[in-house]
């Protein structure tokens, strides 16, 4: 089942809404969690899951995406028809970049015809979450498929972000609406609603077929959401996979992020932080797979004036100095140095910050190689930080690479 079955990521967007992280970055290539990159959590539920033929669409702001997985991932065996590999818009078919979900696969047709895969797995770059492919693979066959969608139950207050669907009692999608303003709820709960999560699996015949429907469509927006389940769901069979049941090998945390915008990666973020994480990082037969770089020991130091350097509640990796500061409930990225009295707090510090004496940080996202001189003080005072940084939806203060004070 395994070796005929072929994996696409999906990884080219532009992640506008995560700006100005994505800046100089594809929204897969943002940290996330002390030492990942988000794209990280797809490839190594590929990876467990069994799943070892992968191809990572890319497009916008690639390089540091194509770097990562060049470290990080270069650790298939081609000779056992193993490969991650990475495949910008090559304009075989036309001279168009992707425009869509749907035309990024219609584009290259032609690799999923020569893969000689019987289905084919679709699944987003920049989710967080661990799951076992192999149940949803075997629930998929027995249902005999054209199509099915992993879906999960939100909050019908937040469910309008995703698309909604209605399953019958033998799992079929009898109703499918993208993103509308007023979610249906699920029967007998109406706070919540249930939701596609982007994981798709496809029937490889099926999925060329829809493909080339599709691209002859010229009023198609060629998008996954608005186009392709709303056809193969009158022209086929598509069926409901409820995420956190039967998930195999690991652990059913039932725990799934879109991390899209700065608030909900902020926040997904700091779930790592709960004294019972919803994510669990440290389950020994599901390791989180990533690139790590040649750093020394994360350590806590006495100042030049004798202060204790302390870290309370917070993830501190390879490289990290506190000297004297004090870091409460914050994850510090690789190398990054606290100073003497600086007191750093509910933050995200990207690889490389450093952060003078005697600073005061709170609610922040400081992007990699930003140094903070000495006496800031950000977040404190939200009209003095709405004068030089951008500020979310939720008040979380954004510094980019490159920041100068």
């Amino acid at each position: 089942m395994l070796k005929e079955t072929l994996s696409i990521i999906l990884a080219g967007g532009a992640g506008s809404r995560l700006l100005p992280l994505t800046e100089d970055r594809a929204k897969p290539a943002v940290p996330f969690g002390g030492k990942y990159r988000i794209i990280d959590f797809t490839l190594t539920n590929c990876l467990h899951s069994g799943l070892r033929r992968i191809l990572v669409l890319t497009q916008y702001k690639s390089h540091s995406l194509n770097k990562h997985l060049r470290d990080g991932w270069s650790m298939f065996n081609p000779e056992l028809g193993e490969y991650v590999t990475t495949v910008p818009p090559q304009m075989r078919i036309d001279k168009d970049w992707y425009s869509g979900t749907a035309n990024a696969l219609y584009q290259n047709l032609y690799l999923i015809e020569r893969s000689g895969a019987d289905r084919v797995v679709v699944l987003s770059g920049d989710h967080i979450y661990r799951m076992d492919y192999a149940p949803m693979l075997e629930f998929h066959m027995e249902k005999k498929a054209d199509m099915t969608i992993a879906c999960m139950e939100v909050d019908i207050a937040e469910a309008s972000a995703f698309g909604i669907m209605t399953l019958d009692k033998d799992s079929q999608i009898t109703q499918f609406e993208e993103k509308p303003k007023n979610p249906a709820p699920v029967k007998g709960n109406p706070k919540r609603s249930l939701v596609s999560m982007g994981i798709y699996i496809f029937q490889t015949e099926a999925l060329l077929k829809v493909l080339k429907t599709d691209h002859a469509q010229t009023l198609s927006s060629h998008d996954f959401g608005h186009d392709i389940v709303p056809y193969l769901i009158d022209a086929g069979k598509v069926v409901g996979y409820q995420f956190g049941g039967d998930e195999g090998r690991v652990s059913p945390d039932r725990y799934w992020r879109d991390v899209g915008t700065i608030d909900s990666y902020y926040e997904a973020n700091m779930d790592l932080l709960k004294p019972i994480p919803p994510l669990d990082l440290y389950q020994k037969d599901w390791p989180i797979r990533t690139y790590s770089g040649q750093y020394p020991p994360a350590r806590t130091t006495p100042g030049s004036v004798g202060n204790e350097g302390i870290s309370i509640n917070s993830i501190c990796s390879s490289g990290t100095v506190i000297s004297g500061g004090s870091v409460q409930n914050s994850i510090l990225f690789n190398n990054v140095y606290v100073g003497e009295e600086s007191i750093v707090s509910a933050s995200l510090l990207f690889e490389d910050v450093v952060i003078g004496q005697n600073c005061q940080i709170t609610n922040c996202i400081i992007d990699k190689s930003v140094h903070v001189p000495d006496g800031t003080v950000i977040g404190y005072d939200k009209k003095q930080d709405e004068k030089r940084f951008q500020l979310s939806e939720k008040g979380r203060i954004v510094i980019p690479k490159g920041f100068k004070f």
